[in-house]
């Protein structure tokens, strides 16, 4: 079972240019208690400017849209608003579009054509650290992640100085690789979840990055991860 960390709404921002399809994620929103519908777009610019006046606890949106693409939406976000979770929903399934959307910041990825889906839990599993992901994605990103090469680790800039993550920080890092979300990492670690996310808050900071999806390419980039060791306690 998911568990609410606040008994404040779960504030979510909306963009999708299909009507039908806006119109329904946003009922799904404004029907779960646990949620509230902050805006509604169908295009980039005015996603863009209501961002810069407003928080926001996740973001939905799609890829094409009349006046751009949604990663310029996901990234403006990530930049604005680094607390906020973000879930791309669209019919866009080619591996460039979604190495693209997690690099800029997606925790989820959602294709419009997988059949019906609960939106309220969707949102609720992004916000608790979950990363939803349809099925097909999930696989092309778990072998892309296996499949990279580790490349030669580039000279570091001057005063730079090479991340080095603790013990726990490794195994917290572990597991949110292989999907399970920070309630599931809180259990596996006899922990609580806010210890969890003070972790994953020191690792993005260690790794210089801003979501899960680019914390994991990044440590994998850098030879941090061990995919392959069974679970269990650290």
């Amino acid at each position: 079972m998911l568990e609410e960390t606040s008994r404040e709404p779960i504030g979510v921002l909306v963009v999708e240019d299909d009507a039908v399809t806006r119109r329904m994620l946003c009922l799904a929103i404004e029907k779960a208690p646990a949620l509230k519908l902050l805006a509604e777009f169908d295009s980039v610019k005015p996603a863009l400017n209501w961002l810069e006046n407003r928080t926001v606890d996740v973001l939905l949106t799609d890829l094409g849209l009349p006046d751009g693409s949604g990663i310029d939406i996901i990234k403006a976000c990530a930049t604005q608003h680094p607390d906020c979770d973000i879930m791309v929903i669209t019919i866009s399934s080619d591996e460039t579009s979604v190495l693209a959307c997690i690099e800029a910041g997606a925790s989820g990825y959602v294709l419009k054509d997988s059949g019906a889906m609960d939106v309220a839990r969707a949102v609720l599993d992004l916000r608790a650290g979950g990363a939803p992901m349809s099925p097909t994605i999930a696989r092309m990103v778990l072998a892309k992640v296996r499949d990279v090469k580790r490349p030669v680790p580039p000279a570091a800039p001057e005063n730079a100085s090479p991340a080095s993550l603790t013990k726990r920080e490794s195994a917290i890092l572990d597991l949110i690789a292989r999907g399970d979300s920070y309630g599931e990492v809180a259990k596996i670690l006899s922990v609580s979840v806010g210890t969890v996310q003070t972790h994953i808050k020191n690792i993005y900071g260690k790794l210089a990055v801003h979501s899960r999806g680019e914390a994991v390419f990044e440590a994998h980039r850098r030879g941090l991860l061990q995919l392959d060791r069974p679970r269990g306690k650290k």
